[in-house]
């Protein structure tokens, strides 16, 4: 089989004055630190074509999906819905969409989009006969559960062991960190994914914008010779760079981009190439519960509820919740398969926990899985089943939690289903 893999970047960085987001507040960016990019890969295949756009954002929502795809259909003619549109869930990103009390920057989605679009002819052009490389280890250093139990059965989300009343660590992380490399038949190498599960928080509540520990990733492994490097963030809902057992401990993005970068150094070490192999593309749209909202929870007095930074934008934004959960009645969300050989990424629009993505992985096997974290939409926090009997910050009610229980297993059983039809 004859592959083809091409790969481009553009910068992205908003102007000095864009709203932030994710810390639900007002946010106004004073300062860059370092560039923010969208990065694109492209892989063909015997007449299948695939494509990964990854972008330095908090999220991306599914209009904005669409109309990539949309573009991307009429101007190249390449099949959009084989294209995954993932975000890095940065947090010292531009507003993308609303969140709290921030507002989308509709002006600066235009821009970004019409970037992306263009962004996606370069990895066009810059197709060329290629083989594939796939390898994986493990890090236990940058990535850790936020979620700690303390003795009465609740969770405290960024909790410590600082605490008398703390117990335990409520899960486990998710330590693969996987590589796909393409290199040039007879050349060089071409760019490279890397699937990792970690929240990519670092500057979120200052005024500094910048693209975080994946940033930092893909600088040195430019400078190793990788000239694009697209980082997709796993299941990491409920993962940070915060060691609770370490009161709280932070790696800098620095620290954390150097360790990844180490880690896909590591597994390029004797990595075999192949060109033979067979890619495809799958996708379902399901719809899911959202919870029943009593009036406790509205008001986060329900046991275990944690609001986040101030619980007045809470109850400025339950109205707009409580209505959106009404109106809709329930969620619609897709869950795409992108199989590249013996791997398959199974893209979740969510905040997903990592005992969900874990499932995935071995419900999956012998096909190996990679989870790919806020992609093609954003349905907020999805935790397992458990967590909503012990409460958290990613529990409590708000925009960015409103599903039932049931949702993260929901798009578990799909996205498990649909990775064994691939290998049908």
């Amino acid at each position: 089989m004859a592959v083809r893999a091409g790969f481009a970047e553009t910068d992205i960085t908003p102007p000095i004055g864009t709203m932030k987001i994710g810390w639900m507040k007002i946010l106004v960016s004073e300062r860059v630190l370092d560039p923010l990019f969208a990065r694109a890969a492209v892989v063909e295949s015997e007449g299948a074509r695939v494509a990964f756009i990854q972008l330095d954002t908090l999220s991306v929502r599914w209009t904005q999906v669409s109309e990539i795809r949309r573009r991307i259909a009429e101007t190249y003619g390449f099949p959009g819905e084989n294209v995954m549109v993932a975000a890095t869930h940065n947090h010292a990103g531009p507003a993308v969409a609303n969140c709290g009390d921030v507002r989308r920057d509709d002006a600066y989605v235009v821009t970004m989009i019409n970037k992306i679009v263009s962004m996606f002819g370069d990895a066009l052009g810059n197709l060329r006969q290629a083989e594939l490389g796939f390898g994986s280890c493990f890090e236990f250093m940058v990535g850790h559960n936020r979620r700690v139990i303390m003795r009465d059965g609740t969770v405290r989300t960024h909790g410590t062991f600082e605490d008398p009343n703390a117990l335990c660590l409520e899960g486990p992380i998710d330590p693969e960190v996987f590589v796909m490399v393409a290199r040039e038949v007879g050349g060089g190498l071409l760019g490279a994914i890397v699937n990792f599960a970690c929240h990519p928080a670092h500057h979120g509540g200052g005024t500094d914008l910048s693209g975080g520990f994946p940033g930092v990733l893909a600088r040195i492994m430019k400078r190793r010779g990788v000239p694009v490097t697209l980082f997709l963030d796993g299941a990491s809902g409920n993962i940070t760079t915060l060691d609770p057992t370490r009161a709280n401990a932070d790696l800098s993005k620095e620290e954390a981009g150097a360790r990844l970068a180490d880690d896909v150094s590591r597994a390029l070490v004797g990595m075999q190439f192949s060109s033979n192999i067979k890619i495809g593309s799958s996708s379902r749209t399901i719809r899911l519960p959202f919870r029943n909202v009593t009036r406790e929870e509205a008001e986060g007095r329900v046991r275990g509820a944690q609001r986040f930074i101030d619980s007045a934008i809470y109850d400025r934004e339950m109205p707009r919740v409580l209505d959106r959960i009404r109106r809709m009645g329930t969620q619609p969300a897709e869950v795409q398969v992108i199989r590249i050989g013996g791997y398959a990424f199974a893209g979740i629009p969510a905040e997903y926990f990592v005992q969900l993505g874990l499932r995935i992985k071995e419900q999956a096997y012998p096909v190996h899985a990679l989870i790919v974290g806020q992609a093609n939409g954003m349905v907020g926090y999805v935790p397992h089943r458990e967590a909503f009997l012990r409460g958290g910050y990613e529990t409590t009610l708000c925009d960015g939690s409103r599903l039932a229980p049931e949702a993260g297993d929901l798009l578990a059983d799909c996205a498990v289903q649909m990775i064994r039809d691939s290998d049908a």
